[in-house]
């Protein structure tokens, strides 16, 4: 197995630049895994495809405004901050948008705090140590942080947000629960469908391609995620009734399945932590049965999570088919119901 097994052509005319509006009205295609046949539909057909005892699990994490501006004291030149991961109360991992930001160097941050570059991480990656905690100028001075291929959105930053978001803590969204309105989350439940919450807060390395020529020693990034005793028992009583056990997105499956790697005796259980589990083709699920999820960047970790759902050969067929039928690609893109 090899990285560039995953990889395929995508003209920038594919990668959509503004969501579906409304977000219930984009495209779905339907996998169905064992017979290789694929459908298309717009998303609110999606209960066609689940029955009456059927668990959809969407990850309830908030995209925070991570992005921030500012300027190099002294000199003034301009500086972009990324916050990626929260260390301490004042220090957090960053990524660093500007020349010459070696520890020692401060910033001031537009409408918010000073800070200073405490260490080089490599790279664009700094430790930055903040006067006083960042969060007090999210409101005013930060911006949502979209995926470094979305160039001309200039709408509601709400959009980049789902509807069930609830736990602040992402540099980047949910994209597969982007498609969901109240609505059809009601018309669901109606039909029989339930709906259990899990958290993983998502991190920019989730966009990183692999560069690696062998996909297995490349180190994938670690996330916080957590999953209740609630939502395990409903998991649990779900497989016992013959429900499947429906993953919105590649986060919730990695919570899931980081969960059962925790788990005793065959049973889900409570569990929360900082998983790196890195699914590649041979991996057996454990919890997920069927996956909602978008189309993902070539050579990407997703991208081999989802092969590994589905098959290599089988979701790159997938993809050359959606080029064919004008879908549109990445966070703000259309849908795919492997089931």
């Amino acid at each position: 197995m090899k990285t560039e097994d995953f990889d395929y052509d995508l003209p920038a005319e594919f990668i959509a630049q503004t969501p579906a509006e409304p977000r219930d009205h984009s495209r779905l295609m339907v996998l169905e895994r064992a017979a290789g046949r694929i459908s298309h539909h717009r998303f609110f057909e999606i209960g066609q495809f689940l029955r009456p005892g059927d668990l959809l699990v969407v990850n309830e994490t908030r995209v925070f405004p991570a992005r921030f501006y500012g300027s190099k004291l002294p000199g003034g030149g301009k500086v972009e901050l990324l916050l990626l991961k929260k260390l301490d109360d004042l220090t957090w991992e960053c990524l660093v948008g500007g020349s010459g930001m070696k520890p020692g160097r401060k910033i001031q941050v537009t409408k918010g705090p000073l800070a200073e570059v405490v260490e080089d991480l490599g790279e664009s990656r700094r430790l930055v140590r903040f006067a006083q905690p960042i969060e007090s100028a999210f409101e005013k001075a930060g911006h949502v942080p979209l995926p470094p291929y979305i160039h001309a959105y200039k709408g509601d930053p709400e959009r980049y947000q789902t509807v069930f978001n609830r736990t602040l803590g992402s540099a980047a969204a949910p994209t597969a629960g982007l498609h969901f309105t109240p609505a059809l989350l009601e018309k669901l439940q109606q039909q029989g469908v339930g709906l259990a919450k899990i958290d993983l807060h998502v991190g920019l390395d989730t966009f990183a391609p692999v560069t690696e020529e062998d996909p297995e020693t490349h180190h994938i990034h670690k996330e916080w995620c957590a999953i209740s005793s609630e939502t395990a028992q409903v998991i649990n009583q779900t497989k016992q009734n013959g429900g499947r056990v429906v993953a919105v997105g590649t986060t919730t499956v990695r919570t899931l399945e980081s969960a059962a790697a925790h788990s005793q005796n065959g049973s889900l259980q409570a569990w929360q932590g900082e998983t790196d589990l890195y699914i590649l083709p041979g991996y057996r699920f454990e919890v997920v049965d069927a996956m909602i999820t978008n189309f993902h960047l070539p050579k990407s970790t997703l991208l081999m999570l989802v092969s590994a759902f589905a098959g290599k050969e089988t979701m790159l067929n997938a993809y050359e088919v959606a080029k064919e039928e004008g879908y549109r690609f990445y966070s703000f893109g259309d849908a795919m119901l492997l089931i």
